[in-house]
């Protein structure tokens, strides 16, 4: 496949990921396509995937290129893709923080996706999971940089502070430089209390390891995209109360919430009338507290999980 070919080809994987992850309803807590914030709606959501586009075709062209060897995964700069994606969301689109996570996970896969149709004959989930610990192992402290200025962009909530190198602390970026700390290394120093950059420096383990595998085997169970989605999206916050909310409302706070979600899984979920009624309650009464109790980086999560499968080629 021509190097344009496969970024093309990569980006409208994730972009559909990115649709397919809003969309899905109803996971409990999240924008969806029948459940909007006051100040973020649906509609928000599917601009910013359209919007993102360009920013994970360059990626995976990069990504192409250091499958041909003509670039160093240290040369790719993961962290400038992301701060200009998030900047261009936030000239582009109204609704706040539509993509900061998702693009802090998809744009690694991306340049992944791209090494490895380059190198390998089809797409080998193993493979691009190996490809996707190297890109994020390569990034430099100008990736860490650039990545703050995608926070400062986006300005997500229930960001708190940081113990060390808090984006908030505008001496940080020069310390990093000075330091010559990768963003790799600062993901590491995150990772016990973000999920996402868990997600980094732990070789992606949701995603490969819990999300993918759960996802397609409850797609075979049910031949029903959404509900498979839900399921995983209930699946990963059972098992890992979610950062976003422990930050927001505490941790125990979040550990409840994943019993719940637990709880309804073990009564079926979409597939059962009970599962059904406890799944809109639990929508409900999260909605409660406004995006207080939001699992927005479980949905990043999934974000994730989805740009795997439909780069494997499960469809809708």
């Amino acid at each position: 496949m021509a190097a344009n070919s496969v970024a093309e080809h990569v980006s409208e994987c994730l972009q559909l990921a990115m649709l397919l992850e809003v969309s899905a309803y109803p996971k409990p807590g999240n924008v969806h396509r029948t459940a909007d914030f006051s100040d973020t709606r649906y509609e928000h959501f599917l601009a910013s995937a359209v919007v993102v586009g360009e920013f994970f075709r360059e990626a995976a062209l990069r990504g192409v290129l250091v499958g041909q060897g003509k670039l160093e995964p240290s040369e790719v700069g993961v962290g400038g893709i992301i701060r200009d994606a998030v900047a261009k969301v936030s000239s582009r689109v109204n609704g706040g923080n539509t993509v900061l996570g998702s693009v802090i996970l998809l744009s690694p896969l991306a340049v992944a996706a791209g090494i490895t149709l380059h190198t390998e004959k089809g797409l080998s989930v193993h493979v691009l999971r190996r490809n996707v610990q190297r890109v994020v192992q390569s990034t430099t402290p100008v990736d860490a940089v650039n990545l703050y200025e995608a926070i400062e962009k986006a300005k997500p909530g229930g960001l708190g502070n940081a113990p060390k190198l808090d984006v908030n602390n505008p001496s940080s970026k020069t310390e990093i430089l000075k330091r010559g700390i990768s963003l790799y290394e600062i993901f590491r120093i995150a990772a016990d209390y973000d999920s996402i950059a868990a997600e980094w420096t732990k070789g992606y383990p949701v995603t490969f390891s819990l999300g993918y595998p759960y996802f397609v085997s409850e797609f075979k169970q049910t031949n029903d995209f959404n509900i498979a989605t839900v399921h995983t999206y209930l699946k990963i916050l059972s098992e890992i109360p979610d950062t976003l909310i422990a930050r927001k409302a505490g941790k125990v706070r979040a550990v409840e919430i994943s019993e719940e979600a637990g709880r309804i899984l073990e009564l079926g979920g979409l597939t059962t009338v009970e599962g059904r009624r406890r799944l809109t309650e639990f929508d409900e009464k999260l909605r409660k507290a406004g995006n207080k109790l939001n699992p927005g980086t479980t949905a990043d999560l999934v974000s994730s999980v989805l740009a795997v499968t439909v780069l494997k080629g499960y469809q809708p």
